[in-house]
């Protein structure tokens, strides 16, 4: 099992439970229990601002402006052992106002994008259209199993 530590550092009122986040993470873990890495026991899940999404997007990403989602992967080194799947930085306005313009939940997207920022974190990516069908048809069956419609929809 793999541990969520919640960060919600800017007491985003409409953020979900630290239990809520846990049940995500749990559903992509007991869907895909192979390609989750034996020595990883916590993800860190942190609720940030625009700004600093804004700020890890450039940085990251060379990408302008504030995004959803940001995966980032701890690369063990050499000789130190790691315990940590990587962070999950979500942007709780973003999410906010993209839940209102793609008339979804709010609670139901910010699973979403949960499952999909851990499935990057396990190594999946939508570079391509034929993994981004591999990556969309997993987030689809796992949001299935928390009873949450077809986000691609």
């Amino acid at each position: 099992m793999i541990q969520v530590i919640l960060l919600n550092e800017i007491n985003f009122v409409y953020a979900p439970t630290l239990e809520t986040f846990q049940t995500w993470v749990d559903a992509v873990t007991k869907t895909i229990p192979e390609k989750i890495p034996s020595h990883c026991y916590e993800l860190c899940i942190s609720i940030i601002n625009t700004e600093t999404s804004a700020y890890l997007n450039e940085t990251y990403r060379q990408k302008k402006g504030p995004t959803n989602v940001l995966s980032f992967n701890y690369d063990a080194m050499p000789g130190v052992p790691q315990d940590s799947l990587g962070d999950l930085a979500i942007c709780g306005q973003v999410v906010e106002d993209e839940a209102l313009s793609q008339h979804k939940t709010l609670i139901s997207h910010f699973a979403h994008l949960t499952v999909h920022g851990v499935l990057h974190l396990l190594g999946y990516d939508h570079i391509n259209d034929d993994e981004a069908l591999s990556m969309e048809t997993l987030e689809i069956e796992i949001l299935k199993q928390l009873g949450i419609d077809n986000p691609y929809c």
